[in-house]
């Protein structure tokens, strides 16, 4: 048996796609005399500008490390799209192409995942973490975002005030304290959008925003400048509610497959004092006799 390890996966990839495509799609002219529908290797060879024997090589393993420039001639010949060129691209261990602006649209699919994590706080954020969306548990747990007075709607923006110092208000409408302190949650965020900003190097946003926080908070351009990368996958908060009093919840960070999105999301331990809590805010946004489905499952943004 094959060992994953040493599995050829750019080789399986790249002979299933040359395999899946006719001659007629990839503009070549073919003497009507083939054993496959696809692709022979020579083909594949001149559409990259490759030899024969590198393509051969390629496919059975005995090539392991493309260049990012034979991978994207590959790419380009075969007419991947953009998931299956990424792929390509990983299978050959190399960074995936960073193109386009970093996305601030809530995809159908997504938006419908969030509705029905109506019965705990849900937000989705963008990959740099512009809040874009959020549910009705979010505001009664957390209050009304459209209070926050968020820079450009932007929770790196709101936990570095542009003043360099410590924020005295909080950065929701009531206070959100992380357990393993301010500096921690800091640090997560910062690695977090400096993924974000190594993956999206022309978003002129993006580089805009980066740049004015480097300027502007010391504490950011400290952080910034120590390199540390990671994306951020969760913590545990305490929230200063004003009506159920303190409520320690855990926040958990799901990005869907196929977007970079972060849906963030407030849950508590079962069968605990902070459970009782959650459910008096429930009954806040799910009153007897109204229906489960509206308003309460609506996502609500700033547009």
């Amino acid at each position: 048996m094959t060992c994953m390890a040493t599995m050829n996966h750019f080789g399986i990839a790249l002979r299933g796609w040359r395999e899946r495509m006719s001659p007629q799609d990839s503009g070549l002219e073919t003497d009507g005399d083939r054993r496959i529908p696809g692709l022979r290797r020579e083909e594949l060879a001149r559409l990259a500008g490759l030899s024969v024997d590198y393509v051969v090589r390629l496919e059975q393993g005995r090539a392991r490390h493309p260049s990012t420039q034979v991978v994207t001639a590959l790419a380009r010949a075969l007419r991947l799209d953009r998931s299956e060129r990424d792929h390509l691209f990983r299978c050959a261990r190399l960074a995936p192409p960073a193109t386009g602006n970093v996305s601030r649209q809530m995809p159908a699919r997504v938006h419908r995942l969030v509705s029905r994590l109506q019965d705990d706080p849900a937000a989705v954020y963008a990959a740099d973490w512009t809040l874009i969306g959020w549910n009705a548990m979010w505001s009664a747990a957390v209050g009304d975002p459209r209070t926050y007075g968020w820079d450009e709607c932007n929770l790196v923006a709101g936990m570095f005030r542009s003043s360099g110092g410590r924020a005295r208000e909080p950065i929701a409408a009531w206070p959100v304290l992380c357990w393993a302190g301010d500096d921690v949650e800091e640090e997560d965020l910062v690695a977090d959008l400096r993924v974000t900003a190594a993956a999206y190097p022309h978003d002129g946003r993006l580089v805009s925003f980066v740049d004015h926080m480097r300027r502007n908070n010391p504490r950011f351009a400290r952080l910034w400048s120590n390199g540390t990368a990671r994306t951020h996958v969760g913590d545990r908060k305490t929230i200063e509610h004003p009506l159920v009093g303190n409520v320690a919840l855990d926040l958990d960070v799901l990005i869907p497959v196929g977007t970079d999105l972060r849906i963030v999301t407030y849950t508590a331990e079962a069968e605990t004092t902070d459970a009782e809590k959650m459910n008096a805010l429930r009954a806040v946004c799910h009153p007897p006799g109204r229906s489960p489905s509206r308003p309460t499952s609506e996502i609500s943004s700033f547009g």
